[in-house]
């Protein structure tokens, strides 16, 4: 290769800034593929550490958030205990003849729920009937004109406060399931005591669905009237989740259906379609229309689509009983709708004052509705042919 002269001077000159430049653009890509290598080498790290952070927000807002917001909304609804009313609360005078005998029993998590056997005289009973009471008014005390009624009637009557009710521990409800809870070791207590006696149960709004759905723990109940009472406890949740949240209640059922189950295991999905199922008892069940507690459709409604033609099953339905006294007589009913729109409007401090005043105490005491309470009593006397060597003169 030729090269003038004139050029060998200026590569001669320029050598070292060639070389610099030349080794510098050498270094830079090397230092660019050292880089590259680098990072292909750490980006499966980084990669998967985003992976996780990603997945870690992502279990936060569709998890635990809402599990943590459905556990809030849950305790804030059942965090309480319930104490009966005292100026509504009836007392043993009200119903000269009845006797009681106090018993205490353990229920699951140990606390001890206290009950009441109810009878009158001497005779040898039909059988036993277990009260298990609503939601929210403090215990068995509300049902003492009931169980004066099946007393009246030839029966035992064993009546109890659930957990965090009146004179039961626990330090609030916890749940609508713990109503099947306590129910079934209620049932489990009465057995052992009184083993020679057959079984019945009468139950209201939560008691109503504990009644039912505890017959699959208890096939061998004889007869369960349930009134008011829902087929079980994600139904009635979704309801109310519904008219307070709308459409949102769908979003967070799965983390309340969720938090039941880890709260109460297999309670937790108790159903009064599944303890009828389970069991041979006869069932009365009552309910009204313009019940805004439980409605209808998740209670009443359901049963009668499998069981209407069933020989076991009864249905009386009523069009304006509401709920809280749906087994009273239209009478009272009318009565009470006044008497309880009154006590409303008045401020806290006044309320006993104006029970004291407007209530007709006797109203009060006699508001059982007779026709009806006639129609329990004969689904349980319908149950004792099939009981060897019971006496039913009694």
């Amino acid at each position: 290769m030729f090269i003038s002269p004139s050029h060998r001077v200026w590569l001669q000159y320029n050598r070292p800034q060639i070389t610099s430049q030349v080794w510098h653009a050498a270094a830079w890509r090397e230092s660019k593929a050292s880089y590259i290598r680098k990072e292909r080498l750490l980006m499966p790290k980084r990669f998967k550490k985003l992976v996780i952070m990603i997945a870690a927000a992502v279990l936060l807002f569709a998890f635990v958030i809402p599990e943590a917001a459905a556990i809030v909304v849950y305790n804030s609804i059942f965090g309480d205990r319930y104490e009966p009313y005292a100026p509504l609360m009836f007392h043993m005078e009200d119903f000269p003849g009845l006797e009681r005998t106090r018993y205490s029993f353990p229920s699951d998590r140990g606390q001890t729920l206290v009950g009441y056997l109810f009878r009158r005289g001497a005779e040898k009973p039909k059988g036993v009937v277990v009260i298990c009471h609503g939601l929210g008014g403090g215990g068995q005390i509300d049902y003492l004109d009931c169980a004066n009624c099946f007393a009246e009637n030839g029966y035992w009557v064993f009546a109890y406060d659930g957990t965090g009710n009146g004179e039961s521990e626990g330090k609030d409800v916890r749940g609508l399931p713990q109503a099947v809870i306590d129910l079934d070791y209620a049932i489990s207590f009465v057995k052992e005591t009184f083993s020679d006696l057959p079984v019945m149960l009468f139950g209201h709004s939560w008691g109503g669905y504990a009644a039912a759905s505890v017959l699959q723990y208890h096939p061998d109940v004889k007869a369960v009237a349930s009134v008011a009472g829902m087929n079980c406890s994600a139904d009635l949740m979704r309801v109310y989740g519904k008219e307070a949240a709308g459409f949102f209640a769908d979003i967070s059922m799965p983390y309340v259906d969720l938090y039941e189950r880890l709260k109460f295991g297999k309670y937790a999905s108790a159903a009064a379609l599944d303890g009828f199922e389970a069991s041979d008892a006869a069932v009365l069940i009552v309910h009204s229309e313009d019940d805004a507690r439980v409605p209808i459709s998740i209670g009443y409604e359901l049963y009668y689509e499998q069981y209407a033609d069933s020989e076991r099953f009864r249905f009386i339905r009523y069009t304006d009983r509401g709920h809280g006294y749906v087994y009273a007589s239209q009478h009272a009913v009318d009565y009470l709708d006044d008497f309880y729109a009154g006590l409303e409007a008045c401020e806290e401090n006044e309320k006993n004052a104006y029970v004291a005043q407007n209530l007709d105490w006797t109203l009060w005491t006699n508001r059982l509705d007779a026709e009806l309470f006639s129609e329990i009593v004969s689904l349980y006397d319908s149950t004792l042919e099939s009981v060897p060597n019971q006496d039913k003169s009694a």
